[in-house]
């Protein structure tokens, strides 16, 4: 079983790598589900990272439909994760009616060659899920990161089974609340590969400041989410038993 961390910054891809994880994919911005990584930090992954790195392409939070211009933004990011010698692409395109925008993923799909896909989970929005996964089998996409359609993947086990049924050249890698406590269950399933950041929250100060603070509810301004090495040992070391 391939244990791949989502990792959102050099220190979390260093302590997944120190982990022993086989893979990453790198983000940024995890409290909004993950955005595309900087240029810098692409860059100094390139130089500290050895391990199999899958970069995602999300030009903003929200939704998975995109304008002209926000769709050029993610092909161009794409043609510079290819050019540093990436493993692989991690996207996807949806149309409003929440089925798979064909044209547009079959695009970033080929932009991406010859490095691997991954369509992201934006497949948990859609309205077939069935039709979904014969769609991105036909156009080759090597992995969908799935919960089930659920708040975790735990609660989706059911859905993620009957695809891993009926998937046949493409993995489906449960995504999602995946932790030490139920990573075993996964691998019972006959699951080739597992997704988690396994973060933990660091205080970055001492004290708040008395001043109002201008972000949503949501975020922490005081504390950063970092992939936690001795969460992420405790996985791989269950699950390469």
């Amino acid at each position: 079983m391939i244990v791949e961390v989502c990792a959102n910054s050099l220190e979390s891809a260093l302590n997944a790598q120190k982990a022993g994880a086989d893979r990453i994919e790198l983000c940024a911005e995890l409290a909004v589900g993950g955005v595309t990584p900087s240029f810098g930090l692409l860059q100094l992954v390139k130089e500290h990272i050895s391990i199999p790195v899958n970069v995602l392409i999300r030009p903003r939070s929200g939704d998975f439909t995109y304008s002209d211009l926000e769709f050029e933004i993610m092909k161009r990011d794409i043609t510079l994760c290819r050019e540093l010698g990436f493993n692989g692409i991690v996207s996807g395109v949806l149309s409003k009616d929440f089925t798979l925008d064909y044209k547009r993923t079959k695009e970033l799909i080929e932009a991406s060659r010859p490095l691997q896909f991954t369509f992201h989970r934006a497949f948990d929005w859609v309205r077939d899920p069935m039709v979904v996964l014969r769609q991105l089998q036909e156009l080759e996409v090597d992995t969908i990161l799935s919960s089930g359609q659920q708040n975790s993947s735990a609660q989706g086990m059911g859905l993620l089974t009957g695809l891993l049924k009926v998937s046949k050249d493409c993995v489906i890698m449960p995504g999602g609340g995946i932790r030490d406590t139920n990573v075993l269950e996964f691998k019972k399933n006959r699951f080739a590969a597992v997704h988690l950041s396994g973060v933990k929250f660091h205080k970055t100060l001492d004290h708040t400041p008395e001043i109002p603070m201008s972000s949503p509810g949501f975020l922490r301004d005081d504390e950063v989410a970092i992939s936690h090495l001795a969460t992420l040992q405790e996985v791989v070391r269950l699950v390469k038993e």
